[in-house]
């Protein structure tokens, strides 16, 4: 059995038939009806709130034919104490998977351990995989040549800008060294990765895969893409006036914009905030694919879906 817990889950020579299939199934919306998970039934655990990522998911799962049951933490036992492994083994008796948006990276591994059905990260705090497989389709997507999606990535820079310690940099760290490209990251110190998040790279492989720097203009330089994310995620709110401070320097204007490569694209995960992390002009830009991203969170986590499924009729 698979689950999607990181990156890297999903192996280097898997990435082309992932991408393919997401392609795929976004040409072919609305023709037909495929039915990866027809008869089944997916459990939506999220602790947080969600705009793009519980909308795509439960439209991803109609549209394969499945169902999905939204589950907020307090609707469940999870809210009065009953044990993750409890709650994993008691969910995997009803349904055919689970897609987890929660704080704590390790209930979700929890979750994974215990159970005996596909988990999806659908964000933690450590990690948000779905995203950063999005988005590198939507890149793919404007630069494959001949149907090479994931090659069409290898060698292109992408420079984070902001929190560079965040669940989507890390992310995207991850990313950049599966996909063979190159990765800086830029913001303030005391923003860098979680030690447990240099301790995953290391296990992976990819110790000294990325740049972090202080000055944004050295991140963009030369780069293909940057993006960016808010400043104050959730559960960082009693953070706020500090973290205003400290990332004031790093707002993607359009001057920082303008020192990447001449067509460099704007990416950020949404929502934003205009004036903070980046100005308006900057989203409306005709470089900014933001709202590619955002539709491509569906077709990637079908196509995510739809593997995990088939990994499991496999097994």
């Amino acid at each position: 059995m698979k689950h999607f817990i990181k990156e890297t889950d999903f192996k280097a020579h898997e990435l082309p038939g992932l991408f393919a299939l997401a392609q795929s199934l976004k040409q072919g919306r609305g023709r037909h009806t495929p039915s990866s998970l027809a008869g089944q039934t997916w459990a939506m655990i999220f602790s947080k709130s969600s705009t793009r990522t519980r909308v795509s998911f439960e439209v991803g799962i109609h549209e394969l034919g499945g169902k999905a049951i939204f589950l907020n933490k307090n609707d469940i036992q999870l809210g009065r104490g009953e044990t993750i492994a409890d709650t994993a083994r008691v969910l995997s008796r009803f349904v055919h998977g689970l897609v987890v948006r929660t704080f704590d990276h390790d209930e979700l591994q929890q979750l994974a351990d215990f159970g005996s059905v596909p988990v999806i990260n659908a964000l933690t705090d450590l990690l948000h995989p779905c995203q950063t497989f999005a988005d590198a389709f939507t890149l793919a997507e404007r630069w494959g040549r001949g149907g090479d999606l994931v090659g069409s990535l290898r060698g292109r820079k992408i420079a984070f800008v902001g929190d560079r310690g965040c669940n989507v940099a890390n992310s995207w760290i991850l990313g950049a060294n599966m996909f063979g490209m190159k990765i800086s990251l830029a913001g303030p110190a005391g923003f860098d990765a979680a030690p447990e998040f240099d301790q995953l790279l290391a296990r992976e492989g990819f110790a000294k895969g990325y740049e972090f720097t202080s000055d944004p203009y050295e991140a963009v330089r030369d780069a293909d893409v940057v993006y960016t994310d808010v400043w104050i995620s959730m559960g960082k709110e009693e953070e706020t006036a500090e973290r205003i401070k400290v990332m004031s320097p790093f707002t993607v204007t359009p001057e920082l914009l303008a020192a990447a490569k001449p067509d460099a694209l704007f990416m950020h995960c949404l929502p934003a905030h205009a004036g903070q992390e980046v100005t308006q002009e900057v989203l409306d830009s005709p470089r900014s694919i933001i709202f590619d991203q955002a539709e491509n969170r569906l077709h990637m986590q079908k196509a995510i879906m739809a593997t995990l499924a088939q990994s499991v009729h496999a097994g």
